[in-house]
């Protein structure tokens, strides 16, 4: 990278932490209520979401690499191994011995849960993040400015942080919003061979799992995953193992976001330290590079000879 290219990447670096700056100091306050509001409203009885049935999961990397082709991310033919920038969902391969000593690989799809009272949106201090009628949580990047809150505020590890960008943005699963939009399911769930993954009306799922879990004692646990956890979330797990085994958190059904509002009232503090630290870091380099341009002329002939 040239002098100048570093030089125009550090200029609009700072004028971003400014704009960042102004925001915090004008319009912070109303987002952040809004985001209280939004993560702690009722559930609509019209929120759709996906049922997740992990005995018929076969990790194919389906659904992964249609996610990749839909939301035109990086690499869209390699399959993910975890959540970040390039991958909104990825099939985690889950080995578990078994009470007969055969160890069993289990196929567990993740990606961001769309709870019903989103703790990431009650962290977000801007209104980057918030939760729609119809379920999905969304993620507006022109609002964002990188604080992360959501990231530490999400049990399930969901937001990732772009580090390439120098601003940094937030990337997680949006349950293909515009598709739905559109009259149609999301793509991982259209991907999946196997109907392991089943798209609809959340209420409805949530129905047919508990009555799969009663037809089918010997197959499943008698546990909805999500039907009550941090206050339900809009994707489904039903599986023959306990959901602690498979790298899902164990948690209550309290939802997360009245300690997440503990933690976003620091944000405007942080991002207002952070502009001014950044602010007078450049002030002090135009001041420096001002008295190296600025010498006067006499002084470089300070010694010769008359």
């Amino acid at each position: 990278m040239s002098y100048l290219e570093r030089k125009v990447s550090r200029r609009d670096f700072l004028r971003n932490v400014g704009l960042s700056a102004a925001a915090v100091g004008t319009g912070l306050v109303l987002p952040r209520q809004l985001g209280i509001a939004q993560a702690s409203e009722a559930a609509s009885p019209l929120a759709v979401g996906i049922l997740i049935d992990l005995t018929r999961c076969v990790g194919c990397e389906s659904c992964a690499l249609a996610c990749k082709r839909v939301n035109s991310l990086a690499d869209p033919t390699v399959a993910p191994t975890e959540l970040n920038a390039a991958a909104y969902c990825f099939v985690d391969d889950r080995p578990v011995t078994g009470a007969d000593g055969k160890t069993v690989v289990n196929h567990v799809k993740r990606q961001c849960m769309h709870c019903l009272h989103p703790a990431c949106v009650s962290a977000c201090t801007v209104g980057a993040l918030t939760k729609s009628a119809n379920g999905p949580v969304v993620y507006d990047q022109t609002r964002c400015f990188g604080c992360r809150y959501c990231q530490y505020a999400c049990p399930f590890g969901a937001p990732t942080y772009e580090w390439k960008n120098p601003i940094g943005l937030i990337h997680k699963c949006q349950l293909c919003t515009q598709r739905l939009q559109d009259g149609q399911e999301p793509a991982c769930s259209c991907a999946c061979p196997t109907g392991a993954l089943r798209f609809g009306n959340r209420e409805s799922l949530l129905g047919q799992a508990q009555a799969q879990i009663k037809s089918n004692p010997g197959r499943y646990i008698d546990h909805v995953y999500g039907e009550s956890e941090v206050g339900g979330t809009s994707m489904l797990y039903i599986s023959a193992v306990p959901f602690e085994k498979l790298g899902l958190p164990v948690l209550g059904p309290e939802p997360i976001p009245r300690y997440a509002e503990a933690v976003m009232g620091f944000t405007p503090y942080t991002a207002l330290a952070v502009a001014v630290i950044a602010t007078g870091g450049y002030v002090l380099s135009k001041r420096r590079e001002h008295q190296l341009v600025h010498v006067p002329v006499e002084s470089s002939h300070r010694g010769d000879p008359q």
